[in-house]
């Protein structure tokens, strides 16, 4: 039996495993890819490794997150990671270059390679046909350093896609259809490969739409075959010899299959307060519309916005509607200035924005109380935005634009002739804001808001912790450390980042953390869906979190507790959730040898004769790891042992 296009590169770049038999695999690392949320608290890990230069094929370091100056954090976070980016040898995308994933899509992107990103949309580089994970920051450092990567072992679900799409209808239409019939869990332990005769009708920009949501359903990537379509987009960015044609074999096999006619598509929109609450935008049209959000790292591209250019040509957006735009990178707006489109946008009340994450972190433009905003991005979970009471849509970009029209949630096929924009054959290439590695002896530049990194104390064998704090399902990573322009400035500095840990949801978690000294959080299913950022685990860390017992967990969070010595537990008897209550205490006995064992376990409660039972369902791998106290201790130890580095971590 043949290999389907994942199993193609797994087995091309396995360190360790088996696809047929191991439930834990590793992968060798083409490319490593940064943000400065995230990037800052890499470099140090990396640093903290004494290591010299990275290892991989190719490293970048973009700056698209903390572009909002307020203060002097940001600007000091970017000058140490421009000069650690120089002294390690990676690239450097100046601030003002663009979003990470739209700019590594356009100059960087390989297909048949690996990437491994600090950001959870990382597999937007699945577009182009690249096996594309988001981790943690710690994971990508090792990863850097020449390590592996590992996760587990995952099922490959196919989406079949057949026909073509309608007038009007986007490729985030698609994804929204496949999170309405997959949910934000459906993901979880697998890969997502687009195949089918529906596949050649879509460009590289449009399935990196697809291929960037595939984060929403909390799948480890989503992947494109490489293509006709890939070696024009390539060609036109003048890349060319970077292709290379990769599809799955006639008789390859897959674990689900999903099946997508795109011609019975219709304009969707995600609710609040989550991805996959979708409908058609038919269904919910002629409700008031306070602001629209277009860019983000989904749909931002140079397509996108001359849809968009196009739509709002010649008209002005309704009066009540604040209209903002961020193009994904500086090739985008520069073509868009060229020929004339940017105008167009600025003409129709647009307001114009950095080519940055901006609004889709809560990075500038909340909206006003109690808003609608309708956004083009990947998340509208609640307060996300910056507006705590407002209510997020997610759409595509022609829906958007029809919203900012008319000044209400609004079906794009009630507008006139559909705009037709084709990908242009060349794009315009200008890589001076990319800075190539540099002199290995450059100074690193560290402000006062850099702070050293905390390490995880190692898991003492008998430990008794009281409940902090008791959750329940999809609790994000947003909910645990949030973002926004008052908090992500503190992402180098733990100690005070710490402070706002779960400060939505609890304002006093972080008082009543320290006051326990060690403690545990019990929750719900899919906990820690969202994104990447590892400070949802490093900063609990250092208030003294030791375990989290969930029904179950997201992918990366799971893998950043386990980085950062904390232990995730789940239930044997989900029902077992209901017994535990804040400041119940967890008595654990043995605690070593039951982490090195494969069986569940009981713990006793302070309040309760009966125990509990637990499972962990770690590898001899993580199970290493958490004895050590973290992945950066253990990296360490076997960096000091006789022991080859890339085996051991």
């Amino acid at each position: 039996m043949g290999q389907n296009l994942t199993q193609k590169i797994i087995a091309s770049h396995l360190a360790a495993g088996d696809l047929n038999e191991s439930h834990e695999i590793a992968l060798r690392i083409d490319q490593t890819l940064t943000q400065d949320a995230t990037g800052t608290m890499a470099y140090l890990q990396f640093e903290a490794m004494n290591l010299a230069r990275v290892r991989t094929e190719c490293s970048v370091s973009y700056i698209d997150h903390n572009t909002l100056q307020t203060g002097f954090e940001n600007a000091d976070d970017h000058a140490f990671l421009q000069s650690a980016a120089a002294r390690f040898g990676t690239y450097f995308s100046r601030p003002g270059n663009g979003i990470c994933h739209q700019v590594h899509l356009e100059r960087f992107a390989k297909p048949g390679k690996t990437l491994l990103g600090s950001d959870s949309h990382t597999p937007t580089a699945g577009g182009m046909g690249m096996l594309a994970i988001g981790a943690g920051g710690l994971d990508v450092a090792v990863a850097m350093g020449g390590g592996p990567f590992y996760l587990p072992n995952p099922k490959v679900l196919c989406v079949w896609l057949t026909g073509k799409l309608s007038d009007w209808v986007s490729a985030k239409d698609i994804i929204l259809e496949v999170l309405r019939s997959l949910s934000v869990k459906g993901g979880v332990g697998k890969i997502i490969e687009y195949a089918g005769p529906g596949v050649k009708t879509l460009t590289v920009p449009e399935r990196a739409t697809i291929t960037n949501m595939g984060a929403e359903l909390g799948a480890s990537s989503s992947i494109f075959p490489s293509d006709e379509q890939t070696l024009r987009f390539l060609e036109a960015q003048g890349r060319a010899e970077d292709w290379v044609p990769l599809t799955a074999d006639e008789d390859a096999s897959y674990d689900e299959t999903l099946e997508i006619d795109l011609s019975r598509l219709v304009p969707m929109i995600a609710q609040p307060h989550s991805p996959d609450n979708v409908v058609p935008v038919s269904e919910i049209a002629g409700k008031p519309v306070d602001q629209v959000a277009i860019g983000s790292c989904t749909n931002s591209s140079y397509q996108d916005l001359m849809r968009v250019s196009q739509i709002l040509k010649g008209k002005h957006v309704h009066p009540k509607v604040s209209l903002v735009i961020s193009p994904g990178s500086r090739q985008v707006l520069t073509m868009l200035a060229d020929n004339g489109a940017l105008t167009d946008l600025l003409d129709s009340g647009a307001r114009l924005l950095e080519s940055t994450c901006g609004p889709c972190i809560g990075m500038g433009q909340s909206p006003i109380s109690k808003a609608v905003s309708v956004r083009t991005f990947n998340r509208n979970f609640m307060g996300r935005s910056g507006t705590q009471d407002a209510s997020v849509f997610l759409a595509g970009p022609e829906v958007a634009a029809a919203c900012a029209l008319t000044g209400s949630l609004t079906d794009p096929r009630t507008l006139d002739l559909p705009p037709a924009i084709e990908m242009p054959r060349e794009f315009r290439i200008d890589d001076s804001m990319i800075l190539p590695p540099g002199d290995p002896e450059t100074p690193i530049q560290r402000g006062p808001n850099i702070q050293p990194l905390p390490l995880a104390p190692k898991l003492e064998d008998n430990l008794s912790l009281p409940i902090v704090l008791k959750l329940g399902n999809n609790i994000t990573t947003d909910d645990i450390m949030p973002a926004g322009s008052k908090i992500l400035p503190l992402r180098s500095n733990i100690p005070a980042i710490s402070e706002f840990v779960f400060h939505k949801i609890d304002p006093q978690f972080a008082a009543r953390a320290k006051s326990f000294k060690q403690s545990a959080i019990v929750a719900g299913h899919n906990y820690g869906q969202g994104s990447s950022r590892e400070h949802a685990a490093l900063a609990p860390m250092y208030l003294g979190l030791r375990v989290v017992l969930a029904q179950s967990f997201a992918r990366i969070h799971r893998a950043n507790l386990i980085n950062f010595g904390i232990l995730p537990l789940t239930f044997v008897h989900e029902e077992d959730l209901a017994r535990l209550q804040p400041e119940t205490v967890l008595n654990f006995t043995g605690l070593h040898q039951a982490i090195r064992s494969s069986e569940p376990f009981a713990l006793t409660l302070n309040n309760d004769p009966n125990p509990i039972w637990v499972k962990h369902d770690l590898s001899e791998r993580q199970a290493n790891i958490l004895l050590a106290g973290g992945l950066l201790n253990a990296t360490k130890a076997a960096a000091n042992s006789e022991a080859k580095y890339s085996t051991v971590i």
